[in-house]
């Protein structure tokens, strides 16, 4: 009876086994798929002059110079702000926090913002920055607009890493003489970097990747901006995103689509493993 329970719990095991397998396997080559069709469709109309050029109707000439930096600009001017923000309201929820009810009613309420669509809060930015803040359409009421939705990203994704910070580590630092504050920065912070990198890595997505917040309150121009110019009010300016549906959409060139499609995928690639780099550095120095 033994024996067969256990060649049936055996077999069970083997079974789930291969389920298992074959389900990442079909993930995989889905993703591969996907990645293999966009490059082998985009990559051919990539050329020197494709990124470093503005689109032009009269000169009749195509390119995502202006795109790519507006994006790079958006990613920028939103980190700078989400960041100190995202990070230092997890600190104080976990850290500092009393009132266990209060950090429950903020905790449910960046569960809903994570989950209202994006469209919504193009709508709320339109309202709030571009009409009712007088900044026009502009890069900077789109990166205020990004900013609002990445918060609560940020702020679970660096909570849940400071909970996994052993405890031992807060009062083994504390028992040594360190204030609150130094026991976070030096102990508690260095613990939980892969988390708040993980944020910041799902916030670069969201930022890359938006497209209608962006078309209420970023704009569709494709000018050529400096830094000063990104971050006046009345400077609009399109996205890599909204460059791709306003070709593959309004314009039915899906060639260009598809290449802008391919250095999304190069763009983020490059930015994941470049935040990961940086965040083996920190853990690095901070075990130090």
């Amino acid at each position: 009876m033994r024996e067969t329970i256990s060649k049936g719990r055996k077999i069970k095991c083997a079974l789930l086994n291969a389920l298992m397998y074959l389900s990442a396997g079909i993930i995989c080559l889905v993703l591969i798929g996907i990645i293999g069709y966009i490059l082998y469709r985009g990559l051919p109309h990539i050329t020197p002059r494709f990124l470093t050029s503005k689109p032009s109707l009269l000169r009749g000439t195509t390119g995502i110079l202006p795109n790519i930096l507006n994006t790079l600009y958006l990613i920028l001017m939103t980190l700078i702000v989400v960041l100190p923000v995202g990070v230092g309201a997890a600190i104080y929820l976990n850290e500092y926090a009393a009132n266990k009810k209060v950090v429950r009613v903020i905790e449910l309420a960046t569960e809903t913002l994570s989950g209202i669509p994006s469209i919504i809060y193009g709508l709320v930015g339109m309202l709030i920055f571009v009409q009712f803040c007088s900044l026009g359409t502009s890069l900077l009421a789109g990166a205020l607009t990004l900013v609002i939705m990445t918060l609560p990203t940020i702020i679970r994704t660096t909570q849940e890493s400071l909970k996994t910070v052993p405890i031992g580590y807060r009062e083994g630092s504390l028992a040594l003489g360190a204030g609150k504050w130094y026991m976070i920065r030096t102990v508690v912070l260095p613990s939980a970097i892969d988390g708040i990198v993980t944020g910041c890595i799902l916030s670069v997505g969201k930022i890359v990747g938006e497209s209608a917040a962006l078309l209420y309150t970023a704009g569709m121009a494709n000018e050529i901006l400096g830094i000063t110019d990104a971050v006046k009010p009345g400077n609009a300016g399109s996205s890599l995103t909204v460059a791709l549906y306003m070709y593959a959409k309004e314009r039915g060139e899906f060639e260009t689509a598809f290449a802008i499609a391919s250095i999304l995928l190069v763009l983020t690639f490059v930015i994941n493993m470049s935040a990961k780099l940086t965040a083996r550095i920190l853990k690095k120095r901070g075990n130090r």
